[in-house]
């Protein structure tokens, strides 16, 4: 009877034992802290296709020869848009990068005493690009063809207008704003050479020379 006794009560004080140690190790597991999940911003890649629009100022010289010397300075605003390619491979970053700009680039002036003008009011270029990838920003050179329309006028005669492909090399600095957004700021210097000759003039046409600074906006896929 004894016996029985004991064992009876060495069991439930086992059982009270184990009781309280399985109600401490759910209590320091209630207690223990949850980390929360850490947040990882994607990385920034230059490489990948983008779109976006670009606007600024040109200004220059176009210089009339043949029967009418002279020369204007036609300056004015260009608004278009941009689509390019770039591969960043280490710290160089390659691409290319096309462009059409509605342009107002005109001057009047006198030729040989006689009144002249050159307008320009499209202008494109398709260009190579080479950057140095300093993280969120890239310094750049460029340079490549450029096309548009040149425009030669001589009071009392009849306009010219021609289509012409130049050549065109500038520099630029381009920066990562946020997500999939850059904005750059460059310089092209943009020679698309004479127009046709005017009937009647012994020849005079203008050719077209300008700088062009301008900014822009991309968005990068």
């Amino acid at each position: 009877m004894k016996s029985i006794l004991y064992t009876t009560v060495a069991a439930l004080a086992l059982s009270a034992a184990m009781v309280s140690a399985n109600a401490a190790d759910i209590q320091q597991r209630q207690a223990m802290p949850v980390k929360a999940p850490v947040y990882v911003a994607p990385v920034f890649t230059w490489t990948g296709p983008y779109i976006g629009i670009n606007g600024g100022w040109g200004f220059g010289k176009s210089s009339f020869d043949g029967g009418f010397p002279g020369s204007v300075s036609p300056d004015g605003g260009l608004v278009g848009g941009t689509l390019g390619y770039n591969w960043a491979i280490g710290q160089a970053v390659w691409g290319i990068e096309g462009d059409i700009d509605w342009s107002n680039m005109h001057d009047n002036g006198t030729c040989a005493g006689v009144g002249c003008r050159a307008n320009n009011y499209w202008l494109g270029t398709l260009r190579g690009r080479l950057g140095y990838n300093a993280g969120r920003w890239m310094p750049y050179v460029t340079g490549g063809a450029a096309f548009g329309d040149v425009h030669s006028h001589i009071n009392g005669f009849s306009d010219t207008e021609t289509t012409k492909a130049g050549w065109t090399v500038g520099a630029g600095v381009e920066a990562h704003i946020a997500g999939p957004w850059t904005a750059k700021v460059e310089y092209l210097y943009v020679d698309l050479g004479r127009g046709d000759s005017i009937p009647g003039t012994g020849g005079a046409a203008a050719d077209f020379k300008t700088n062009i600074i301008r900014g822009g906006i991309n968005y990068k896929f």
